[in-house]
């Protein structure tokens, strides 16, 4: 009698749970229920073939997937997974390092350090042992490149040097990781590489865990670095049962060391690995496969895969090319409240995914404009970003010396020697005299005896106030964009945000979006700038709704679907990123980012363009993603203006299953205005209204209100969520 725990798999599933013992490789292709795999192969193991819980060691990359995993084996089994080693790779070998303390040069109660105490560690490395100057050079820069090294297995004492840099940076490694062990303390990668060094340098040691990990069972495999492959290897090298469940198409996570070329090394090491493919998709219509086929095609040393579904062919991608990033997001948010009001989708099940975190602003102050509620996945809203804020900051005091707030949150950023204890003091002092902090800088300057300041500080506090007043002379002849360019470089800004990491080069790309908000217009005055962003920046302050779009990076994307996605941006240098246009393993990284995201989509792909674009503060014009060009032709429809967009993409052909609609009665073809000049009307979130205009657009209407205050928004009816408050 067949097992309930097959009950639902198709063939090549049900393969992969009862496939024998030995070396297996499932490589699922996306939307191919590879968790589902994950999950009943572990039942099956404990319920068919009488293994005990406590021999199976299942890891995967977060604490949530793993808490996921456990309690779908528990409902399967309906029992306690008592003794299942169900964790991350970092969970599971923090806790054999304090088993086998007594063989490794800590303590059982050694601690993790986190991410800023590693920075603070490594600070203390730049500056007492180094003896270099840590503003020029940057702990974060030297963790990274440690970082790297760490997850290659290389040692202070193996780390190569070819340049005077590579020398500097393996002095610190050898000085980080003394005090690393003076301080009985590991970092992240420690974790993994001293349980890679304890089972290498210790063959009893390892045969004891080998003897008890009788099957070993190894999630997302394609995002393994070389030190996890290295334990993956060893972990299993008694009974060899290695199950592996990953998609080399769906390696994204290069620059964190992952290494997709770890399925290559699994053929190679195992000759008698049995390779299942899982390409039946349950997520996305034929049309979104056979795209995303298209594009992923295009990369080597990758195993062909044919995925199929039984969803239908689905209504063709659309493809839109807008003038500048503006229209883009118009065109996102008009076609989202077309679906919408068409009840082809909810808001909720909308995403739009860009390749960059500073691509979000121009998506935030449309959504903040159209009065429409969104969530921002994965990352801070644009204005919140701390490199955004202290740019804002510097601007802000600027155009008033006397905003204590924005003084206080620059005055030693980037670090030019004004430490809390100074700043405290002249806050207080500042307070008994009944002065600001910026007029106590200017007493300060006429008069240097006359506060309570040593010579150290006293100087650098009026070299910071020389330094305002210098911009505070040219604000009036110089526009906005040109004013904070001078901001950045007479403060190193560039310098202090780029520290050799990626996040470093985000955050700058951030501040060139910023640059590109202020130099939009070529006179704009300072004063106009701020109030502004005043508006825009209280996007902050809209309640998070849980039907509403997503915005994401398509990193933070992985894993997650929708109805409906946008990829916007699909302009070469953007996506793919310019990093890539050189580099050929990279350009592969970016071609998997567009799989990845393509493969979000359930029912609606939208991909996006711009015939320009404003980029590090300038105009340019760029050629379209070469992604678009990999794309059948026959699977594309050009939306050629927005209100036409969702019309034509929801018209279904060739006999394909219609699209299922959301609200019990089907909307109007015509549909009529609920709205018209002169109504009050309430919006949850600016209060009491007065409508001006209302038109039809497309399937929904555009209501134009001015709100308490003055403000004019343009609101879409279906998503706006307005209050008629008299007839």
């Amino acid at each position: 009698m067949p097992s309930p725990l097959l009950d639902g798999l198709n063939d090549a599933q049900r393969e992969a749970v009862t496939v024998p013992d030995g070396p297996v490789l499932v490589l699922a292709g996306p939307g191919s229920g590879k968790t589902r795999v994950l999950t009943h192969r572990i039942a099956w193991l404990i319920q068919e073939h009488g293994v005990p819980p406590w021999r199976i060691v299942a890891v995967t990359f977060t604490n949530k997937a793993a808490r996921e995993m456990r309690q779908r084996v528990e409902r399967l089994l309906g029992s306690d997974l008592r003794g299942l080693k169900l964790g991350t790779f970092h969970a599971t070998c923090a806790y054999i390092l304090r088993r086998e303390a007594d063989f490794l040069p800590l303590t059982r109660d050694y601690v993790i350090l986190n991410t800023a105490d590693q920075r603070a560690l490594m600070k203390e490395v730049v500056i007492n042992d180094l003896n270099l100057d840590v503003k020029r050079h940057r702990p974060e820069r030297f963790l990274a490149r440690i970082s790297e090294a760490k997850n290659e297995m290389i040692t202070p004492e193996t780390y190569p040097v070819r340049s005077y840099e590579d020398e500097t940076v393996k002095r610190a490694y050898e000085y980080y990781q003394t005090r690393l062990l003076a301080l009985n303390a590991v970092d992240f990668d420690d974790l993994l590489l001293h349980v890679a060094h304890l089972f290498e340098q210790n063959p009893d040691v390892l045969a004891r865990y080998q003897h008890s990990a009788e099957h070993v069972l190894i999630d997302e495999f394609q995002d393994t670095n070389s030190v996890q492959y290295r334990l993956v290897r060893l972990l299993s090298g008694l009974h060899r049962n290695l199950f592996c469940v990953g998609d080399e198409d769906q390696s994204i996570y290069r620059w964190r060391g992952a290494d997709y070329r770890n399925v290559l090394r699994l053929r190679e090491d195992y000759p008698d690995l049995r390779v299942i493919l899982l390409e039946q998709n349950y997520r996305s219509t034929q049309v979104i496969l056979d795209a995303a086929q298209a594009v992923i095609s295009k990369n080597p040393h990758r195993t062909p895969k044919n995925l199929f579904t039984e969803l239908g062919e689905g209504p063709q991608i659309v493809l839109y090319e807008a003038f500048n990033e503006e229209e883009e997001a118009r065109f996102v948010i008009d076609t989202i409240a077309g679906l919408v009001a068409s009840g082809e989708t909810n808001p909720g099940d909308c995403a739009v995914m860009y390749r960059t975190n500073a691509q979000s602003r121009v998506l935030e102050e449309a959504f903040v404009r159209a009065g429409l509620p969104y969530r921002l996945v994965g990352a801070v809203r644009f204005y919140n970003r701390r490199e955004i804020r202290d740019l804002i900051a510097y601007l802000r005091l600027i155009h008033n010396p006397d905003d204590d707030l924005s003084l206080q949150r620059v005055i030693n950023t980037p670090p030019r020697g004004i430490g809390k204890k100074t700043l405290d003091t002249l806050f207080t002092w500042a307070r008994a005299e009944g002065l600001t902090l910026y007029r106590a800088l200017e007493r300060l300057s006429r008069d240097p005896e006359a506060g309570p300041f040593s010579g150290r500080a006293r100087n650098a506090l009026i070299r910071f106030r020389q330094l305002l007043d210098g911009w505070r002379g040219v604000r009036d002849r110089l526009p906005t964009g040109e004013l904070l360019r001078l901001v950045l470089d007479e403060t190193g800004y560039q310098d202090y945000l780029r520290d050799g990491t990626g996040q470093g080069d985000e955050r700058w790309d951030n501040v060139m979006e910023l640059l590109n908000v202020a130099s939009a217009e070529e006179n704009q005055a300072l004063a106009d700038f701020l109030a502004g962003v005043s508006l825009v920046s209280d996007v902050d302050d809209l309640p998070e709704q849980s039907n509403a779009p997503m915005l994401m990076t398509l990193h933070a994307a992985k894993g997650l679907e929708f109805d409906v996605v946008f990829i916007v941006g699909l302009e070469e240098g953007i996506l793919p990123h310019q990093r890539s246009l050189d580099d050929p393993e990279q350009m592969a990284e970016e071609r998997r980012l567009m799989y990845v995201g393509m493969t979000r989509a359930r029912r609606y792909l939208m991909l996006t363009h711009t015939f320009r674009r404003s980029v590090w503060g300038s105009e340019s014009l760029n050629e379209r993603s070469r992604f678009i060009d990999d794309i059948p032709p026959h699977l594309i429809l050009s939306a050629g203006n927005i209100q036409s967009a969702y019309r034509r993409m929801t018209t279904w052909g060739g006999g394909s299953t219609p699209p299922r609609v959301r609200q019990e009665e089907p909307s109007s073809d015509q549909p009529s205005r609920r709205f018209k000049a002169g109504q009050r009307v309430l919006h949850p979130r600016f209060g009491e209204g007065i409508v001006v205009e209302s038109r039809l657009s497309g399937s929904d209407e555009e209501v134009s209100v001015v709100f308490n205050g003055g403000d004019i928004r343009r609101l879409m009816a279906s998503l706006a969520n307005l209050t008629p408050l008299d007839g």
